[in-house]
């Protein structure tokens, strides 16, 4: 393969050293030229030329999903049936076995990301899905018990996942997780002992690892294009809580409302002896509320089983149980689960996690890398942080705002104390609201010498000194091929922020389940020390559990906690809350 012409970043500091701090055999404008031109640029199949494994399976791996409801339709429409075969799925909810069937059909825009199983292996109708699919709707241990699943996905609340990790591996089972690992750092160190004693994959879902947008962002920070990294800024702005979605009885209730308001239409329409001008506004009430009661019947059709599952026969909690000022049912916990801290970790482990994952991301990437060549997982020193239900009442547990600072050591730091080096840190601010979705959700890494910008997991911009800014995105050339484009252009206010790669960008959840099933595929269960394992796996998705449920006890106490070296290692039994382990090595 031909060389392309040298970037001015190539120039700047030589083409040698630049793709040395790249960690790339290829020039970026080889890797994308050749990716383009095998047509992966859109997502499926990107992750196989760009992380270097297969770009299928001989034979896809048979997994179940346990768990099919926002989330896991999430990972359904990500699936690549190359590597991956769905064989069995389990829900209570009888609405998320639908969803897992016909995907999401609450809009056009969200079917395009929950697309449904039908859709993805081209089955015609449910009762063909179902044929190839065996559907368990009270206890996913029987899906656990068919000895011909290799491995499975589980996107369950939050309080159970360690439980139905340990089960599906101590069954034989490979896992992906859900992020968090788990819902307490205990639980998440019984987890990774257990895939060590059992010799199990078990990969937990912070897609990032597997976002190219987000390893080109590595590659920039560590071929030194925006300088030393001294502060990053992280977001998550939400206009309003998404977490309440209606409770069965609600909407039946409203329901039957406009059936109430329609016939009073229908009969004032009826009645009506005014002008043309007044009749057309009561001929538009009727219209209105039959489009409300149409739009509300469709989504009873679809929900009303829910209303036989006995929540309470799952283990959800009753009114005022569990220390709640709320009088919740066992129903409202099951649907709303992530409102309360007994079966959710509120906005740092839903939101926060990911962002902050992000954060170690770059912040490793600025510091090393070690004697063999790797990058070093960077952990933060310290964290202080402060939220609250500012908006809403008592109707749930966690925070609806919480805002928060670490402290990371910076490539030059070191750790004696009274020294100048003890103070080369990096200090990274995350917020996450709801109630005003202003800037929306992203990162800003900021360097001596330049500037990243990522927003939405789809767009990244480089600014470079004398705020000239630099739009990271492919063009096309008639001689050359795809190029990476890294011009210059106008100041920051001016600038309009372009996508980095042609065609919709992948946020890693159809890779991190290809390199899940191609680790599988290579699985070495005699040489497990060995054996290929996922990028998340326990040993980095626990550092990212640690960070959250860590700042939720800062957050609850109001106070500084330093971050302990013993909580990341998965068989010392000290943890941030003082609860051991229930898993012994």
């Amino acid at each position: 393969m031909s060389l392309n012409p040298l970037t001015p970043e190539e120039k700047a500091i030589g083409k040698d050293n630049f793709y040395a701090a790249l960690g790339s055999p290829l020039t970026r404008r080889e890797f994308i030229g050749g990716s383009l031109a095998a047509g992966a640029i859109s997502g499926v199949g990107l992750g196989s030329y760009y992380f270097g494994y297969g770009t299928s399976v001989d034979n896809p791996v048979r997994i179940g999903i346990i768990g099919t409801g926002d989330e896991g339709n999430v990972l359904i429409g990500a699936i690549n049936p190359a590597y991956v075969q769905v064989v069995a799925i389990a829900d209570i909810r009888p609405f998320n076995i639908h969803r897992a069937f016909h995907g999401d059909q609450s809009s056009p825009a969200i079917q395009k990301i929950r697309t449904g199983l039908m859709t993805k292996y081209d089955w015609k109708t449910e009762d063909e899905a179902r044929k190839n699919v065996k559907v368990y709707d009270t206890n996913y241990e029987d899906l656990l018990k068919d000895p011909a699943i290799e491995g499975v996905v589980i996107a369950l609340p939050l309080h159970l996942h360690h439980e139905a990790a340990i089960k599906a591996m101590k069954a034989g089972k490979h896992v992906l997780t859900e992020k968090l690992m788990g819902h307490s750092v205990g639980k998440c160190k019984s987890m990774g002992r257990v895939a060590h004693q059992e010799k199990k994959l078990l990969a937990t879902g912070h897609q990032r690892h597997y976002s190219v947008l987000y390893d080109n962002a590595v590659s920039t920070i560590r071929a030194g294009l925006i300088g030393k990294v001294h502060h990053i800024r992280a977001q998550w702005h939400r206009q309003k809580d998404t977490w309440s979605p209606p409770l069965p009885a609600k909407i039946q209730e409203e329901r039957l409302e406009f059936v109430r308001k329609l016939a009073e239409a229908e009969a004032a329409l009826f009645k009506a002896k005014g002008s043309d001008k007044e009749i057309a506004k009561l001929v538009k009430r009727v219209e209105d509320v039959r489009k409300k009661l149409d739009a509300s019947s469709t989504q009873w059709l679809l929900i009303e089983k829910d209303l036989a599952v006995k929540a309470k026969d799952y283990g959800y909690l009753d009114k005022n149980t569990g220390g709640s000022p709320y009088c919740q049912s066992p129903e409202e916990e099951l649907f709303r689960w992530r409102l309360w801290d007994r079966t959710g970790g509120g906005l740092m482990a839903e939101l926060g996690s990911h962002q902050l994952d992000a954060s170690g991301i770059f912040i490793s990437a600025s510091h090393p890398l070690d004697k063999d060549g790797h990058s070093q997982k960077i952990r933060p020193l310290v964290v202080s942080a402060v939220g609250g239900r500012h908006l809403y009442g008592r109707n749930r547990d966690c925070e609806d705002h919480v805002y928060c600072t670490y402290e990371y050591p910076a490539a030059d730091y070191d750790p004696s104390p009274g020294t100048e080096m003890n103070e080369k840190r990096i200090a990274v601010t995350y917020s996450s609201i709801n109630g005003n979705g202003y800037g929306g959700y992203g990162e800003v890494v900021m360097g001596e010498t330049g500037t990243l910008i990522l927003e939405n997991e789809q767009e990244v911009m480089l600014l470079q000194a004398a705020n000239a800014v630099t739009n990271l995105e492919v063009k096309k050339d008639d001689k050359a091929g795809p190029l990476l484009n890294t011009t210059s252009s106008a100041p920051p206010e001016a600038a309009v922020a372009k996508k980095a790669l042609d065609g919709p960008i992948s946020k890693g959840y159809t890779e991190e389940i290809e390199h899940w099933a191609w680790c599988i595929r290579n699985f070495k269960a005699d040489d497990y020390a060995n054996t290929p394992q996922p990028k998340c796996k326990p040993e980095v998705a626990i550092a990212d559990a640690i960070i959250a449920l860590t700042t939720n006890i800062a957050i609850k106490e109001r106070r500084q906690i330093e971050f302990k070296p013993e909580w990341y290692d998965i068989n010392h039994d000290d943890t941030p809350d003082g609860v051991a382990p229930e898993v012994k090595v």
